[in-house]
This record gives C-alpha cells, sequence and structure tokens, in this order.
C-alpha cells in the first residue's frame, strides 16, 4: 500500500450527500499492533439534517453526539442489539448529518478478516453495514474517533479511477424510506442490498 495517502478533513465535503458518493472508491484502513486490514469503499447511504431516518433527527444526544461532530467523525452505534454500524460525521460541526458506510471490498488482511468472520466467502466479507463492522473490529469503543487522524482506523486513497456511480432508495428503513440517498459502483460484486433493488438503480 506504498501509494496510499490518508485523507485529510480538507478535503472531505461538508455535506452527506456530497460526501457519500466522494467516499466510493475510497478506502478504509483499521490497524492493530501486529496486523493491518483495508477495503475499498463501494455503497454508502447519506442522512441529512431533517431526515426522520437519520439518528439526528431529534437532536443531539449523549448516545448520538459523534454525529455531531465536523466531518470525518466515526459515528458507532448497535443496530438490533445484534450488529455495529461504521458511520462517519457529514456537516458542519454542530449539524446531525452522517453517512453509513454500507459495504466494502476487500483490499488487505483477507485472511484475518476471514477468521474474524468465521472464513465465509471473500465476496460476504465486507458486504454489508454489519459485517464490515465485525470484520474490522469495529465497537462503540472506536465512537467518535477521528478517522483522518487516528491510526486504528482510518480514510484513505491510492487515487483508483472510480466507476459509474448509481443510487437509490436505502435499505432496511421505515421512515423517509423513498429517498434516494444509497450510493453504490454499478456492477461491482461486493455491494449489498437485494438484486431487485440493485437492478433498478438509477445513474447518480
Amino acid at each position: 500500500m506504498s501509494s496510499v495517502h490518508r485523507l485529510s478533513r480538507a478535503e472531505l465535503p461538508e455535506d452527506a450527500v456530497t460526501l457519500a458518493r466522494f467516499l466510493l472508491g475510497k478506502l478504509v484502513v483499521r490497524r492493530w499492533r501486529e496486523a493491518t486490514a483495508s477495503g475499498r469503499i463501494v455503497e454508502t447511504e447519506a442522512y441529512l439534517p431533517g431526515d426522520a431516518a437519520s439518528h439526528g433527527f431529534r437532536g443531539r444526544t449523549p448516545r448520538n453526539a459523534s454525529l455531531f461532530l465536523p466531518p470525518g467523525h466515526a459515528y458507532v452505534y448497535l443496530a438490533y442489539g445484534t450488529s455495529f454500524m461504521l458511520n462517519m460525521s457529514a456537516g458542519p460541526e454542530g449539524v446531525g448529518a452522517g453517512v453509513l458506510l454500507r459495504a466494502l471490498e476487500p483490499v488487505e488482511g483477507i485472511e484475518l478478516m476471514q477468521r474474524r468472520r468465521g472464513n465465509v466467502p471473500i465476496r460476504d466479507l465486507l458486504r454489508g453495514p454489519g459485517r464490515l463492522a465485525l470484520a474490522f473490529g469495529v465497537d462503540r469503543r472506536l465512537d467518535g474517533i477521528d478517522l483522518c487522524a487516528d491510526e486504528r482506523l482510518f480514510l484513505a486513497s491510492d487515487d483508483a479511477a472510480v466507476g459509474e456511480i448509481a443510487q437509490s432508495t436505502r435499505i432496511g428503513i421505515t421512515q423517509d424510506a423513498d429517498r434516494v440517498l444509497r450510493y453504490f459502483l454499478r456492477g461491482n460484486p461486493f455491494v449489498s442490498g437485494p438484486r431487485w433493488l440493485n437492478g433498478h438503480m438509477t445513474r447518480a
């Protein structure tokens, strides 16, 4: 990964939709003392101010405080009591907006991630937000960290070309469910979601 450079906060857009698109093709890097894993972002969802599906909809609380930090901070929550989800803050400080990282394409540390996931097929390692959090060892201990500065988990780029970006409605929500705020790389096999949804996507 010699050509990889860490993303700075100055590079991150202060808008959830723009950030959700910008992150496609970028890398998430997870480092432990003796090992490193990474994946390329292939699917995101934006959650906006005033969005009933957003955890920031009813205002700032101790639980969702990381969502209100400047762009590029991790917001980690436990969904349905079973799976952690890795999000990042996506608006100016004090604005509750975020981007959910829904799926990554494995790049480095595949054997390590397979051990963490129970030796599942490579295609399923990071295909879905709960799976990628488990493979990367993401839990509430990483909530609030700066993804532009922390050594344990950070954003990076290798300047790889990004393919065609498609969009659809978001997955697994009931409020504001008709908003087209899910973005993904068209044709990428590591994208999550049902085939019928990916088959009815529109160009972003």
